[in-house]
C-alpha cells in the first residue's frame, strides 16, 4: 500500500483517505460489462469477499508468556499471538483468493507484553537507528490493510506511536483522534480499498477507524493539549455519508470500543466508552463493525439501524490473537451499481493453527533478546508469594505493590508541607497467576505483578472520601447471605467488574460485609487502631489510571494532586527489589482487610 502520511497530514487531513488497490487491473471486458449494467441482458451478477479482523493484540506475536517464561496457557487452553493468526489468514486467503480478502485490526497493538515494552522502553524504536517494532514487522509481513487506534497505543507517548505508525505499511486510523489546536484529524480517518471483480466495476470498500474517547482521561499526561477525542457516534455520522459520496459500496467500521453502551469513566466525559452498538443503531450506511476494547468474544451480533431498518453485523474476536473474525460479504451488481445483499460473521480459533514459520523466523532474535532481559535476577525473596487468592483475601504479594507505592510517595513528599500526613496505597490483583518465588527474583517475576504501564501519583483525600472509595470498590463482590455456601469463584466480579477495578487500600484496617447491600459494606474502618475520622486528611498513593478516572472511582479525579511520577509502577517495583536485595514479607505484609458476613469472617 502506498500511503504518504506527510501529504495526508499536511494537505488533506480534513478529508483524506488512504487508497489500497487489492488485486489485478480491470480488464477491458469487465469495464465493458460494467458499462452495460452487469452483462448480457442486464442480468444481475454477484461477488463475494471476506474481511478478516483482529483486535487487542497487546504485543502478542508468539504463543509465549514472558511473565512465566513458558508457552501461554489459560483455563480454556487458548493460544495467542500473530504467528498463529498469520497461519489462519493464509488459510482464508488460500480458500477465498487473496484478491477477495482484506485484513484489518481494531486497536491496542503496542502495549501488553514484555516484548512490546522492551521495544518501547529498553531498546526503543524511537532511538536513532532504533529497531523496527516487532508488531510492525509481524503485521507488515502478514499483510494488514488497515488498523484502528486503540487507547493503549498512547501509553508510551505520542512519539513512540508516531514512530510505530511510520514503520507500518498500512494506515493507523482514527476519525475521532483530532489535533487539539486545529481540530483536524491527527491520523487518517479512513482508508479506501478496491477489490477487482469478474464483472461489473471494482468494489470499493471503506474502512472507518474510531478510537476510544477515554484516552483523554487514561492518557491525559500524554495527550492533554495535543489531541482531543470526540464521541464515536458523532464522528461516524460525519464520515459515513462522506464515504458513500466517495463511492464506497461497502462501509466497515473498525472501532476500539465495546458494544455494551456503558462507560467506566462516568460523567467525566460526555461520550460513551463502549459505543460500537450505538454507532450501529444510530448511524445509517454502515454494513459491519469490527469491535474491540472489551476483551470479549462476539462471533456475530446484529443491531438494527433505526433510520434504515437494516441490520448491522458486529463481531469481536477474542483478545491477544486468540480469535480471527471473518466478515463474509455477498454483493449484487444490478442497474449499474453494487449493493450488499448479505453479511455474516464468525470467528476462527487460533488454537487450531500452528505458528507461521515465516513469522517465527522473522522475529526469533527479538524474542530471544526479551527472554534474556526478563530473566535477569534482581534480588531474592525469603518466601514464595502468590496472587491466586488476591481477589478475596489480603495477600502479601498485593501488599508488596502497595508498600512500594507508599514508600515511594513518602520519600517524594519528604520535606514538603504534606510530609506529616499518613500515606495510604491502593492496589489491584491484576493477574491471578502472578507469583514471587522463594529464592531468586527476576525482572519477569516483579513485572508480572504489574502488567500495565501505569504511573504513580499522590492525591489528597479525607477519611470520608476514603470510605466512599472503599464502598465503591466493594461492589465487586456478589451479595451473599449469612449461612449461604460461599464459592470463591462465584463471589467476585459482580456486575461484570474486572479484577483490575477492585482496589484494596493498604494502611487501613476494615471489614467488607458481603451480606450487606452495595454502599453499606465497609465496617470497622480504622487507622493505627483508631476509627478513621471523616475529616482527617490522608495521602493516597494511586496509579494514574485510577487518578484520571479509570473505573469511575469517586473523589480521586477531582482531588488535589500532591505529586506525580513519569516512571511506570512496574519499574518502580523492579528498582525497589534491586535496591533492597531481599524481599521479606514480614517487613510489609499483614492481613488488614477481610470479607465478613454479619461480623463472621468468610474465610
Amino acid at each position: 500500500m502506498a500511503f504518504d502520511r506527510r501529504t495526508f497530514l499536511g494537505t488533506s487531513a480534513a478529508t483524506g483517505a488512504a487508497v489500497a488497490l487489492a488485486g489485478a487491473t480491470s480488464t477491458p471486458a469487465a469495464a465493458a460489462e460494467a458499462a452495460a449494467g452487469g452483462g448480457s441482458g442486464g442480468a444481475s451478477r454477484t461477488y463475494a469477499f471476506t474481511v478478516m479482523g483482529t483486535t487487542d493484540l497487546h504485543g502478542n506475536v508468539f504463543n509465549w508468556d514472558y511473565f512465566t517464561d513458558k508457552e501461554f496457557d489459560d483455563k480454556a487452553h487458548n493460544d495467542v499471538g500473530l504467528a498463529k493468526i498469520s497461519t489462519l489468514v493464509n488459510q482464508v486467503r488460500a480458500e477465498k483468493g487473496r484478491r477477495n480478502t482484506l485484513l484489518i485490526d481494531a486497536g491496542d497493538t503496542i502495549q501488553g507484553t514484555q516484548l512490546s515494552y522492551y521495544y518501547a522502553k529498553v531498546d526503543p524504536i524511537t532511538a536513532r537507528r532504533g529497531p523496527v517494532h516487532p508488531m510492525a514487522q509481524a503485521m507488515n509481513a502478514i499483510g494488514y490493510d488497515a488498523a484502528a487506534l486503540g487507547n493503549h497505543e498512547f501509553n508510551y507517548g505520542i512519539p513512540v506511536l508516531r514512530k510505530f505508525e511510520e514503520q507500518c505499511d498500512f494506515p493507523l486510523l482514527g476519525a475521532n483522534a483530532l489535533d487539539a489546536k486545529t481540530l483536524r484529524p491527527a491520523f487518517p480517518p479512513y482508508s479506501m480499498h478496491r477489490l477487482r471483480t469478474p464483472h461489473g466495476r471494482d468494489v470499493k470498500v471503506a474502512v472507518l477507524g474510531l478510537t476510544n474517547p477515554g484516552i483523554a482521561i487514561w492518557d491525559k499526561a500524554n495527550v492533554q493539549g495535543k489531541m482531543t477525542f470526540p464521541g464515536l457516534e458523532e464522528q461516524a455520522a460525519k464520515y459515513v455519508p462522506r464515504l458513500r459520496s466517495l463511492g464506497a459500496d461497502v462501509v466497515i467500521v473498525s472501532a476500539h470500543s465495546g458494544s455494551s453502551g456503558t462507560s467506566s469513566y462516568g460523567d467525566q466525559l460526555p461520550y460513551i466508552e463502549n459505543a460500537a452498538g450505538l454507532v450501529a443503531e444510530q448511524v445509517p450506511g454502515i454494513d459491519a463493525i469490527l469491535v474491540g476494547h472489551a476483551h470479549t468474544e462476539i462471533p456475530e451480533y446484529r443491531v438494527r439501524n433505526k433510520a434504515t431498518g437494516k441490520d448491522v453485523v458486529l463481531s469481536e474476536p477474542l483478545k491477544w490473537g486468540q480469535r480471527l473474525t471473518l466478515f463474509d460479504f455477498e454483493l449484487t451488481w444490478a442497474k449499474g451499481c453494487w449493493s450488499v445483499s448479505k453479511v455474516s460473521a464468525r470467528v476462527l480459533n487460533s488454537s487450531t493453527a500452528a505458528e507461521d514459520p515465516k513469522i517465527v523466523r522473522l522475529l526469533s532474535d527479538e524474542h530471544r533478546k526479551v527472554v534474556a532481559y526478563v530473566n535477569q535476577v534482581i534480588g531474592t525473596s525469603t518466601q514464595a508469594m502468590s496472587s491466586a487468592d488476591g481477589p478475596v483475601k489480603d495477600v502479601a504479594i498485593i501488599d508488596l505493590i502497595s508498600h512500594v507505592q507508599a514508600e515511594t510517595v513518602k520519600g517524594a513528599l519528604a520535606g514538603t508541607e504534606w510530609a506529616a500526613l499518613p500515606v495510604l496505597s491502593q492496589a489491584s490483583c491484576f493477574s491471578r497467576t502472578a507469583a514471587i518465588p522463594a529464592g531468586q527474583v527476576t525482572i519477569r517475576d516483579a513485572a508480572g505483578l504489574y502488567p500495565f504501564e501505569n504511573t504513580l501519583e499522590a492525591r489528597l483525600l479525607t477519611g470520608a472520601q476514603v470510605k466512599d472509595y472503599l464502598e465503591y470498590s466493594a461492589r465487586y463482590y456478589v451479595r451473599t447471605a449469612p449461612g449461604e455456601v460461599v464459592d470463591p469463584a462465584k463471589l467476585t466480579n459482580s456486575e461484570a467488574i474486572p479484577d483490575y477495578n477492585y482496589d484494596a487500600v493498604y494502611g487501613l484496617t476494615y471489614d467488607i460485609d458481603v451480606s450487606e447491600p452495595v454502599g453499606s459494606r465497609i465496617s470497622g474502618l480504622s487507622f493505627q487502631g483508631k476509627p478513621v475520622d471523616p475529616a482527617a486528611q490522608f495521602v493516597l498513593a494511586v496509579n494514574n489510571y485510577r487518578a484520571s478516572g479509570g473505573g469511575n472511582f469517586p473523589h480521586v479525579p477531582q482531588s488535589k494532586q500532591l505529586w506525580a511520577n513519569s516512571d511506570e509502577i512496574r519499574n518502580t517495583i523492579i528498582q525497589w527489589v534491586k535496591a533492597k536485595g531481599t524481599v521479606d514479607p514480614a517487613q510489609f505484609a499483614s492481613v488488614d482487610w477481610r470479607l465478613t458476613r454479619a461480623g463472621t469472617p468468610v474465610f
